[in-house]
């Protein structure tokens, strides 16, 4: 087939996909509210009505205002603008829960492709390591990792999320892979003379992506929700940076007194997390040809 064949071939499933998309509002929802914090966090500077990081003069007049117009989240105990600082916030938040993730999902996928396909001893030990890493609680084992770097930082919460959700990814792909490597079309390809990597690279993986983008669109909220458990206990960013979690743990104190310190934080956590788990049921509905109702 001719490359203008093969893309006038592609050209209605595209239109398919496209049509599958706009009819379910749940995923435009949680497309729009996804497309509108990537906005706000790569555009905070600019849309922060103040420095999120100053120290107002005259402390004691705008210290833990309530919400009014000029600062339409209430301020800080320092007087800064909530607003602004949690505009600020999603920067670190949404970069760690991306950064993550795309860390994560080359290891998993090869660690699943491989004890998937192989079996046997390969699969044992890589799946013994697995469940040795799944035995412990995420959080739990992020904060003892932690400890074990010695340090906090941005850097360290990458690392140590890294090193803790890579086993999902590679759950997911192995069970995807067991039941392919049955079929029918593989044994045909592996009787015609295919080697391994051919088969692996070019025909498991492919048929993995669709379970592979909805992993990653759930362990992105994931990571969030971690990154804000870490910056909640006081081991994930450090000040000044600014993150939600931290910002829940400032404002906490003052719950049942100053509410929209942590009110607005936490809706923050909420509406990010329920965007990315909108859209991975909504791309589950679309990619898998039996939810295709």
């Amino acid at each position: 087939m001719s490359p203008v064949s093969e893309r006038r071939a592609s050209r209605p499933y595209t239109v398919e996909f496209l049509r599958r998309w706009s009819r379910r509002p749940a995923i435009t929802l949680g497309s729009i509210i996804l497309l509108l914090f990537t906005v706000a966090a790569l555009l905070s500077p600019l849309l922060s009505p103040y420095d999120p990081y100053q120290i107002p003069e005259g402390l004691a007049a705008v210290s833990l205002l309530s919400p009014r117009p000029g600062h339409w989240f209430g301020t800080d105990l320092l007087g800064r603008d909530l607003l602004s600082r949690i505009l600020s916030g999603a920067r670190v938040s949404l970069l760690v829960g991306v950064v993550v993730e795309l860390v994560v999902t080359p290891i998993g996928v090869a660690i699943g492709l491989f004890a998937g396909y192989f079996g046997g001893r390969i699969d044992s030990v890589l799946m013994r390591i697995t469940d040795a890493v799944m035995a412990f609680p995420g959080l739990v084992l992020a904060i003892a990792l932690t400890a074990v770097l010695e340090r906090s930082g941005l850097l360290s919460v990458i690392v140590v999320l890294a090193a803790v959700r890579w086993t999902t990814v590679a759950r997911i792909v192995r069970g995807q892979v067991l039941s392919l490597r049955e079929a029918e079309y593989i044994t045909a390809i592996s009787a015609l003379g295919a080697g391994k990597g051919r088969i692996i690279f070019r025909h498991l993986l492919p048929n993995c992506l669709a379970v592979i983008l909805v992993a990653m669109s759930f362990g992105v909220a994931s990571n969030i929700l971690s990154e804000a458990g870490l910056s909640f206990l006081g081991l994930g960013v450090q000040p000044p940076t600014v993150s939600w979690g931290s910002l829940l743990a400032e404002g906490i104190v003052y719950l049942t007194v100053k509410p929209w310190l942590c009110i607005f934080p936490g809706l923050a956590i909420t509406c990010a997390v329920l965007g990315f788990h909108v859209l991975g049921d909504g791309l589950r509905d679309i990619l898998d040809p039996r939810l295709r109702s």
